[in-house]
């Protein structure tokens, strides 16, 4: 990944001193108060906003552990996800605490807003559950338990 070219096509980025941080949406384990959210708290990250995807994504429960979320060209749907300043450095380490077969992308947001975000690869959402209907993962969880 190389900042200066994510920059550069439009990604926000902020600098606090010498610290360059970039913006993550996140759609699952990594909000606030779930699972992983440690994850970004130790990174350093910083909670920005709540907002969703515009309508051009599909979400997959992947064992009903985390979700996937990818772009579709068609049956997509907006999906509600959390944006954070992340650091730079920090990114790395909360990646690969990520569970396997998910990556960073670039996700376009429902005000335009194109930013770096979790998603899915393919083949991981290959036999699991097509959540998209719930608009995303903390809707889904909560019919889940209901």
């Amino acid at each position: 990944m190389c900042y200066g070219r994510a920059e550069r096509a439009g990604e926000k980025a902020a600098r606090r001193g010498n610290i360059v941080n970039v913006r993550l949406a996140v759609n699952g384990t990594l909000m606030r108060g779930l699972a992983l959210n440690r994850n970004l708290l130790e990174a350093g990250a910083t909670f920005v906003r709540e907002t969703t995807t515009g309508p051009s994504y599909r979400l997959w429960s992947i064992g009903d552990r985390h979700p996937a979320m990818l772009r579709a060209a068609s049956g997509g749907a907006a999906i509600a996800v959390e944006v954070w300043e992340v650091p730079a450095a920090g990114l790395a380490s909360i990646l690969l605490k990520e569970p396997p077969g998910l990556c960073v992308g670039k996700v376009r947001l429902a005000d335009g807003e194109e930013t770096l975000g979790v998603l899915g690869e393919p083949i991981l959402c290959e036999g699991q559950r097509e959540i998209t209907e719930y608009g995303g993962w903390r809707a889904y969880a909560a019919s889940a338990r209901a």
